[in-house]
């Protein structure tokens, strides 16, 4: 676009408040004004012009503000305009990197972890390559997290005034820049979903073990704990084995906290697909019954070795200290689309340890494939030997 008896500074101004403008060219009371893609022009040594390059710039403020500057020069031919062009491109890409890296302010925490550096723990996991799962705002490498600034601060706050053997130990933790790490304890085991969905099937005795530590877990969370907590994403890919395979609750990231007063609160809908609570759907308060539901679905994983998504008509045939009968109708009544029909935690860990019997069969809920799952074992009544 081309403009006629301008100045240079109605011509600079006319392409800052041109959003297409990329540069404009001054020369003799004329303002050419041009966008992106730019087109190679043609040597003239007798051209006397001045060209301005919209550029953006970050200040360095706590509110983040972001303004757009005209810088002027002066030109000789088309050839040292594409020069400055080039220029103008590198520099947007600088101040393009310095803005990305001015997102990532470090964050303050109230924790006494080890502060670890993001070089020590590329050392210390071999350049950070052996994947071992996945949490709610990254990628595992035996004990690395990518970004995810709330939610990294909530899993590092919360695991610090946690203290259980079934909980996740952590180590430290490294903040630098973008790089927002937690370092916990090694479990050599892995996942529970690897060991359940493995080729070779654990014993009764082992799943009765696992069922058992993860549900004394969640009962130190929902009552036993200083802070209320609702865990919100109760999943075997979230679930690690240490060496004698005793189950650890890890991924607190996107956990909620209930003030003293609290017994339950509103935010977003959290958690994985297939283990969600139906109350997440029904824009109510959520409270800790919504972890019992999600138990009730990994139960029966635990129990048949296969992802409650899975329908087969095979199912191993187990027996143990407990029937399996009534361990399906901890994870029936678990899931009930009532809350307040479903157990506490307290009360499913007595079942599962033999102090309390289930005397009512609960009735099923079509609202997750888990159910059908666990229905069908519950009618079948299948045993056999481990």
């Amino acid at each position: 676009m081309q403009l006629s008896d301008s100045t240079a500074d109605t011509c600079s101004q006319s392409c800052l408040q041109d959003c297409s403008c990329a540069v404009a060219i001054y020369s003799y009371q004329t303002c050419q004004k041009k966008k992106f893609p730019l087109s190679y022009g043609t040597e003239d040594n007798n051209l006397n012009a001045t060209m301005f390059i919209k550029l953006t710039t970050v200040k360095k403020k706590k509110n983040r503000t972001t303004s757009v500057h005209v810088g002027s020069v002066p030109l000789g031919t088309s050839v040292f305009v594409s020069f400055m062009l080039g220029t103008a491109v590198c520099l947007g890409l600088f101040f393009g990197f310095q803005k990305k890296h001015a997102r990532f302010p470090q964050i303050d925490l109230d924790t006494n972890f080890h502060s670890f550096s993001h070089k020590a723990l590329e050392e210390a996991t071999n350049g950070i390559n052996e994947e071992i799962g996945k949490g709610s705002f990254g990628i595992n490498f035996n004990c690395v997290i990518q970004d995810g600034e709330k939610e990294f601060k909530t899993e590092l706050n919360i695991i610090g005034q946690t203290h259980h053997k079934n909980l996740v130990h952590l180590v430290g933790y490294c903040d630098e820049g973008q790089q927002r790490s937690l370092v916990y304890e090694f479990l050599s085991n892995g996942t529970l979903a690897s060991f359940l969905f493995g080729d070779e099937k654990p014993s009764w005795r082992q799943r009765m073990e696992i069922a058992c530590g993860v549900a004394k877990g969640l009962l130190y969370l929902h009552e036993e704990c200083t802070t209320q907590i609702i865990l919100c994403d109760i999943k075997p890919q979230n679930i690690l084995l240490d060496d004698n395979y005793i189950a650890w609750i890890s991924d607190f990231g996107l956990a909620k906290l209930l003030m003293t007063n609290q017994s339950k609160t509103h935010t977003a809908i959290r958690g994985t697909k297939g283990y969600v609570a139906p109350e997440w759907f029904r824009n109510t308060a959520i409270a800790t019954k919504v972890d019992v539901s999600s138990f009730g679905v990994v139960l029966p994983e635990i129990i048949c070795c296969r992802r409650s998504s899975v329908l087969d008509h095979e199912v191993d045939a187990l027996e143990g200290e407990m029937k399996l009968e009534e361990t399906v109708m901890i994870a029936l009544w678990c899931i009930q689309e009532d809350p307040s029909l479903r157990p506490t935690m307290r009360k499913v860990v007595q079942i599962l340890e033999g102090l309390v019997e289930v005397h009512v069969r609960p009735c099923p809920s079509p609202y997750n494939s888990g159910v059908k799952l666990v229905w069908f074992v519950l009618q079948s009544k299948i045993y056999s030997q481990y």
